[in-house]
């Protein structure tokens, strides 16, 4: 069994300053999880000297200790998914090493280990890996800078975790994967492991396993939340204004705005203690939610079926008396064609009729992420094409890699970007082709707004000398701006 080689404990002028090195780059971490947990800074500097003396020496890294002890994995995780602290790859390097380093390493040192190098691994790896089948190969691709080379290979009390990847490739639901029980499954192989979990083989399969139950869980759950936002919409359209949200555990009438708000507060990172406990409770809630809106629609479309049968009575009871009277009529459901056809006909033509569905900036984004998680882009693509009503958007690679696989301001950035764009184009093509303007002035105030700040983000990206930030963004920007131009003209 291949095993870590830990560095030498401090002592020699150049382990020394390998080691103030590391802590010169974790140091804004650790300053950030204080302030966030209102832990007391007893240094004075807010940025260490590339040189120190042997207090500060000390006194730094006594702090830093003390802080490992206290702080827990999941405000680490909070921290980190909250903040741009994530986006530099230099500085997760290094708090690893830290970690990995200790002679002697807590279950708190074990717990952030195991969540930081899958930090690492979804920071790193390029976009395509996001979409294809993982397998241990790719991960010791993109780990290599921390762990060098390690052969990948199978270790036999790993298998547990291999069986359950297998199976998350055909789950297909968020309430299949909740009834599993893979978040225990995997911390009880971690817990039986022992010192057996720093061997380097090991550390792939964990991080494998992690990010695959990761992504499988973000994946369904966009899907639940897609479906959900869209039963909302549509049950705005058709006017309903409370529901019944037993399922969720609220009240049976619920105002329809409050349960808009609670799906949107869905876009927020997971930020309580990751426990299959906790996962679950959450995740039940979401689908008591969708439970909730489903079954409104269900109400809500008897009650129109309901209407239009005693409509189609009433209007039936009329016309026999004009028929009887001797005035021409045209109704002949009753009397050959049969209702449901004429029924089928009128809503048909209905549908020809109706105004197309106004999609909002929230929705516009929703929809992107579905259709590019659902279908991969193609390795080597430069474009790739999002289809919203019959509007089709062009996304370059950096923009599909902000939806599949980046984190941080950046990616974000773009994908605001993308979906202001979206909503502006959409809103232009219903104008132009069906002469459907309703939904055209507030895309043009959502774009206007996003392009504003979106020019402000790129002189922030100039000024961090961040140059790929800044070209990308800058014609993402471009991008919209072009397409308020065109919406503008109408």
């Amino acid at each position: 069994m291949s095993n870590l080689t830990s560095p030498s404990a401090p002592g020699t002028a150049e382990t020394s300053h390998s080691h103030w090195s590391e802590t010169v780059s974790v140091f804004p971490i650790y300053l950030a999880l204080a302030k966030q947990l209102g832990i007391a800074i007893p240094i004075t500097q807010r940025k260490l000297p590339d040189t120190p003396d042997a207090e500060l020496f000390s006194q730094v890294q006594n702090w830093l200790d003390s802080l490992d002890q206290r702080v827990l994995v999941y405000q680490l995780r909070h921290l980190l998914q909250m903040t741009t602290m994530n986006a530099s790859e230099s500085s997760l390097q290094s708090l690893i090493e830290r970690h990995l380093r200790k002679p002697t390493k807590s279950t708190f040192d074990r717990d952030k280990i195991d969540f930081l190098l899958v930090q690492y691994f979804a920071l790193c790896a390029p976009a395509k890996i996001y979409h294809k089948r993982i397998e241990l190969a790719d991960v010791a691709e993109v780990i290599k800078p921390i762990l060098g080379e390690v052969a990948p290979a199978i270790l036999v009390w790993c298998e547990p975790l291999e069986v359950m990847i297998k199976s998350l490739h055909g789950f297909r639901s968020l309430r299949e994967i909740l009834k599993t029980n893979f978040i225990e499954q995997g911390r009880k192989v971690k817990e039986a492991a022992g010192g057996m979990f720093y061997d380097p083989s090991a550390l792939l399969a964990f991080i494998r396993f992690n990010f695959i139950l990761r992504r499988t869980f973000i994946e369904l759950m966009h899907a639940d939340l897609i479906a959900t936002r869209a039963g909302i919409a549509k049950l705005e359209a058709s006017d309903v204004h409370v529901i019944d949200c037993r399922n969720t555990g609220l009240s049976a009438a619920e105002p329809l705005t409050k349960i808009k708000k609670l799906a949107d507060e869905w876009k927020q990172p997971f930020q309580k203690e990751y426990t299959e406990r906790s996962v679950n409770q959450a995740f039940e809630k979401l689908l008591g939610l969708r439970a909730d809106v489903e079954n409104a629609l269900e109400k809500s479309a008897a009650k129109i079926s309901d209407r239009l049968v005693i409509e189609s009575a009433k209007g039936f009871s009329l016309e026999s008396q004009k028929k009887t009277a001797n005035v021409p009529t045209v109704v002949s459901a009753a009397l050959g064609k049969g209702s449901g056809a004429e029924a089928a006909q009128k809503s048909e033509a209905a549908q020809k009729n109706q105004a197309p569905e106004a999609l909002d900036f929230e929705t516009c984004m929703e929809k992107i992420w579905e259709q590019l998680i659902a279908t991969p882009p193609l390795h080597g693509r430069s474009m790739t094409t999002v289809k919203l009503g019959e509007t089709r958007i062009l996304l370059s690679s950096w923009e599909v890699a902000a939806f599949v696989s980046e984190t941080g301001v950046a990616a974000e950035d773009l994908r605001r970007a993308v979906a202001a764009r979206a909503m502006v184009s959409t809103a232009t093509t219903n104008a132009k082709e069906k002469g459907h303007t309703f939904a055209l002035d507030k895309a043009l105030a959502v774009g206007r707004v996003e392009a504003s700040r979106l020019q402000e983000r790129v002189d922030v990206a100039k000024q961090a000398k961040d140059t790929e930030a800044a070209v990308n963004l800058g014609i993402s920007t471009k991008r919209l701006l072009s397409a308020l131009d065109e919406a503008e003209k109408l």
